[in-house]
C-alpha cells in the first residue's frame, strides 16, 4: 500500500501475477491484514465495504496490466467458474446457472472480469455503496 500526504491509500495489484480468479484472490488477498479471500464474490464485495484489512475511509484500488486481467478472466474463465457452481447450487438455481453458461459459450454476458469491474465500481462514485470510497484505476 502507498499513500501520499492526504491523498487516498493505494493498493495495488498486478494482472501479470496471476492468470485465473484463484490467483486474482491471492494476489487480493496478499492485500490483506490477517484475512484471506477465497474468490468468492459475495465476500469480496464485502471485503470492499472495509473491515478485512482495506482502508475504511476511502482507497484507490488500482489494478496494473488489467489487460491482462481482462484476457486472463474472459469468458472461457467464466464457463469454467460457472460449472463449478452448478455442481454446487441449490437445484432451483440450475437453470439459470446453466443459461449463464450458455451465454457465456457465445461470448455474451459478463466475463469474471467484468464482474470483479462491477464490483469495485459499485463501492466508488455514482455506484450503489458510494460512501466506501474504493476509486478504482485500470491501468
Amino acid at each position: 500500500m502507498t499513500t501520499g500526504g492526504d491523498a487516498l491509500p493505494v493498493l495495488v495489484i498486478d494482472g501479470a501475477n496471476f492468470s485465473d480468479l484463484d490467483g486474482f484472490a491471492r494476489e487480493f488477498s496478499s492485500l490483506l491484514c490477517h484475512y484471506a479471500w477465497n474468490g468468492n464474490l459475495d465476500a469480496f464485495n464485502d471485503i470492499l465495504r472495509g473491515g478485512f484489512g482495506t482502508p475504511e475511509a476511502g482507497w484507490v484500488f488500482r489494478w496494473i496490466n488489467s489487460d491482462l486481467s481482462r484476457a486472463a478472466l474472459s469468458h472461457h474463465a467464466t464457463i469454467r467458474w460457472l460449472e463449478q457452481i452448478l455442481c454446487t447450487c441449490h437445484p432451483s438455481n440450475r437453470a439459470s446457472v446453466r443459461a449463464r453458461i450458455s451465454d457465456a459459450q457465445q461470448g455474451r454476458g459478463p466475463t469474471l472480469f467484468d464482474m470483479l469491474v462491477e464490483i469495485v465500481r459499485a463501492h466508488g462514485a455514482g455506484g450503489e455503496e458510494f460512501e466506501d470510497g474504493v476509486v478504482l484505476e485500470l491501468m
